[in-house]
């Protein structure tokens, strides 16, 4: 069974499974095919996002329960539709000790816990004990915070607790406070270490997600770690209370291939997407999803990249190249450089410990292994390889990090076949390391000092690919109708930088670089952070999601400089940085105010073209379309958690109940438009999925032709503008036409007839800005 679209729900405590239960007929009004579900599995507590599982036999009470659960499957049932769940195999929650079962049995237990098996622990590394870092002081320092509990049997370090192994504080008196002679005496004994949290980079001996010291990585590669960490997940399969499932973070697995065969004999086949990122997806040549993997697809961040790429004009990368060497006070490195240095600086630092384990496998000491390592980690061009397949991509780290490191070529060239024996332990962890450096390096550092255009630092993007023609367009939604018909296709997630929303106005500053420079100007005038670089990308932040309050931008401002470490970071902020740049923030909001809106006004318009042009070619295109929640109306949320933040279903409910009434809503601040396309394409392809079983690009001729993107899906037939503020200025469509099936079509937004094989495009986008032509 594959849905025929998605919508995803962000299931909190702030918004549980009964809440959700009662926005099912909505998702079925607006002509949604799944509920789309976040991580339902027991997490820590206070858990907002749910990847943080500490129990995976149950449903997460502050969620709403298992009884919540069949509740919301009911009503979703009831409604028609399927059920969509995220799951997180790659790791679990062990920040709270005491929440987590299976990690406290470890620590209870070592190396003979019944759990010890289910975690990726390097015991030998640790003298045979698990190494906590989760002291905020060397421990001769933190032992004064310390307490030992001899009537309930652990160690308490302000809200955390560590169990205490039988026959180990027998010298503690019960009820009676252990002096510091006592407490070290009894921590010496134990299972775990706590180690201060900044030596976790040489100390650390598990596996973990990225760099979260609190997710410690599962091996559900053994028969029993996967049976049970899944079992709580294949009963909703069985008993009717999901469909299909979202893999969250696959990289991450030892095997992912297999884990994937694993999971498609436990259900049956059932519809499976991976949260894959594919590198220059916006390219004639992108790295291709494993063909041989068992699943429907990727979460959709390809097709992300390649929407947004078509409606940014190639014509402004030169003036917004230039404006960021002027806003530079030195020359920019080009991209590929840029984030060659921040993954290297990754695998030094923050994925340091990865580093180390990964020189441990070596048999023998290999001379400078752990330089050339790191060296091989920044240089590799993918998330991960998946040997034996993907050779081609050791070979190319390898050759790079030659090229820049020729005194590491000897280490290179003997670490290269080990790397690439896919029966290897070193080759096993180095591919399980690979995509770390690159999430942490790219994502989360590079995107934040590329600041050149919002639009494109993206999760899923190249920044260095500037935009995308509608040819290229079209032969990558070939290729996904082809390869992979029921792979989700996404514009905005929980993970994404900037909403589709944000990035969509923002793409407008491509067509119009002289007035945002001359804006920029007048900005940085009034206050900046002393960063020309870093400057734009905060006045983005403030165009792109304007309206917004103070406190979003505050919050989002800090995030994104220390993300980028250029300046200040997480672990050293920089206090007189961040005042700078609290005082942007500030200006935003009283002096610069006027320039601010006034900018905003004059490319507002334009941006709604863009968002509703994307909305459509994203969910008349192929494959499965994914709605984030609450983005069928203008949304214009910034990073997590900025766009985690509730959706007002009630107003979205009464503005469809107005359209379906008969209203043809304005363009305008409500995004009523967009909610209209999005119900119009979403019932269409529900009710007539005959009419979106093929891909054919459809031909547009005349002086504006390159302002319209046009498909043809089978009787469906998607017509888009891109490029407005350009269309605008030439003064609109003229004689511009679309070729096409004759034949009476309606258009689904207004109900207007159209007749012929030759169509005036201004006539069929004489109210909005895309057309949906239906047969009649």
């Amino acid at each position: 069974m594959t849905p025929a679209s998605t919508y995803r729900l962000q299931i909190r405590p702030g918004f549980d499974l009964d809440a959700a239960a009662d926005v099912a007929g909505y998702l079925r009004d607006l002509g949604a095919g799944w509920a789309y579900l976040s991580p339902l599995l027991a997490s820590a507590s206070g858990s907002e996002h749910g990847y943080d599982v500490v129990d995976t036999s149950t449903v997460d009470a502050a969620r709403g329960g298992p009884d919540a659960l069949s509740r919301f499957a009911g009503a979703a049932r009831a409604s028609g539709l399927g059920i969509l769940v995220d799951i997180v195999p790659n790791h679990m929650g062990v920040a709270r000790p005491r929440e987590n079962a299976w990690w406290w049995d470890v620590l209870e237990r070592g190396r003979a816990s019944r759990f010890a098996g289910a975690f990726d622990i390097d015991w030998e590394y640790g003298g045979g004990r698990l190494r906590l870092p989760v002291l905020g002081a060397p421990l001769d320092e933190a032992v004064a915070d310390i307490g030992i509990d001899a009537e309930a049997g652990v160690a308490r370090y302000f809200d955390l607790e560590f169990p205490l192994a039988s026959g180990t504080f027998d010298d503690v008196p019960a009820g009676g406070a252990a002096d510091r002679d006592q407490v070290l005496a009894v921590l010496a004994r134990q299972h775990w270490q706590v180690v201060y949290w900044r030596e976790a980079e040489t100390a650390l001996n598990y596996r973990r997600f990225f760099t979260v010291t609190g997710l410690a990585g599962l091996r559900v590669e053994v028969p029993w770690v996967f049976e049970a960490a899944h079992a709580e997940v294949l009963r909703w399969m069985r008993d009717g209370l999901a469909d299909g499932l979202r893999i969250d973070h696959p990289d991450g697995l030892a095997d992912p291939g297999r884990y994937l065969e694993t999971l498609a004999a436990a259900t049956g086949g059932a519809y499976v997407v991976v949260e894959k990122i594919l590198e220059h997806a916006a390219t004639d040549h992108p790295e291709r999803l494993p063909p041989w993997w068992e699943t429907d697809g990727t979460t959709g961040y390809d097709a992300m990249a390649e929407i947004d790429r078509v409606l940014v004009d190639p014509a402004g990368e030169g003036p917004l190249a230039a404006l960021d060497e002027r806003l530079g006070s030195q020359a920019a490195p080009a991209w590929a450089e840029l984030i060659h240095g921040t993954k290297r600086t990754i695998a030094d630092t923050e994925q340091h410990a990865e580093v180390l384990r990964l020189v441990r496998c070596l048999d023998v000491p290999v001379p400078h292994a752990q330089d050339a390592l790191a060296e091989l980690l920044a240089c590799y061009p993918v998330y991960r390889s998946y040997l034996p397949a993907g050779v081609d991509h050791l070979e190319h780290a390898a050759t790079e990090a030659t090229r820049r490191r020729p005194d590491l070529a000897g280490t290179i060239a003997r670490l290269v076949p080990l790397l690439g024996d896919a029966d290897g332990e070193l080759a096993r962890r180095f591919q399980q390391t690979t995509g770390p450096v690159m999430a942490k390096g790219v994502e989360d550092t590079g995107f934040y000092r590329w600041t050149r255009l919002g639009t494109l630092t993206e999760v899923g993007g190249d920044p260095s690919v500037f935009s995308l023609s509608v040819a290229g367009l079209h032969r990558a939604f070939e290729r996904r109708q082809s390869a992979w018909p029921r792979t989700l296709t996404a514009l905005t997630t929980h993970d994404t930088k900037r909403s589709e929303d944000v990035r969509a106005r923002l793409s407008v500053l491509a067509e119009l670089p002289q007035q945002w420079a001359d804006s920029l100007e007048r900005l940085r005038s009034v206050a900046s952070c002393g960063d020309g670089r870093f400057d734009a990308l905060v006045w983005q932040a403030v165009i792109g999601a304007w309206p917004l309050t103070p406190e979003r931008l505050h919050a989002y401002v800090e995030k994104a400089a220390r993300e980028s470490g250029a300046h200040t970071d997480w672990l050293a902020p920089d206090e007189a940085f961040e005042r700078r740049l609290h005082g942007v923030v500030d200006a935003a909001f009283g002096e610069a105010r006027a320039e601010v809106e006034g900018f905003v006004a004059s490319i507002r318009t334009h941006g709604w073209s863009n968002s509703l042009a994307a909305k459509l070619i994203q969910l008349a295109g192929p494959g499965v379309p994914d709605v984030y929640q609450g983005t069928e109306l203008w949304d214009l949320s910034l990073v997590d958690p900025d766009n985690r933040r509730p959706v007002d279903f009630a107003r979205r409910r009464e503005l469809l109940a107005r359209i379906d009434g008969g209203w043809i809503p304005p363009v305008d601040d409500t995004g009523a438009a967009k909610l209209l396309v999005t119900s119009r394409v979403l019932r269409a392809r529900r009710d007539r999925p005959e009419l979106f079983e093929r891909y054919t690009p459809m031909e547009v001729v005349g002086a504006a032709a390159g302002h319209a993107v046009a498909f043809d899906r089978g009787g469906a037939l998607a017509v888009a503008t891109r490029l407005p503020a350009g269309l605008a200025a030439r003064g609109g469509w003229g004689d511009t036409t679309l070729l096409r099936h004759s034949g009476p079509t309606v258009d689904a937004f207004t109900g207007r007839v159209f007749e012929g094989s030759a169509v005036a495009v201004a006539d069929v986008l004489a109210t909005y800005p895309v057309a949906l032509l239906l047969p009649a």
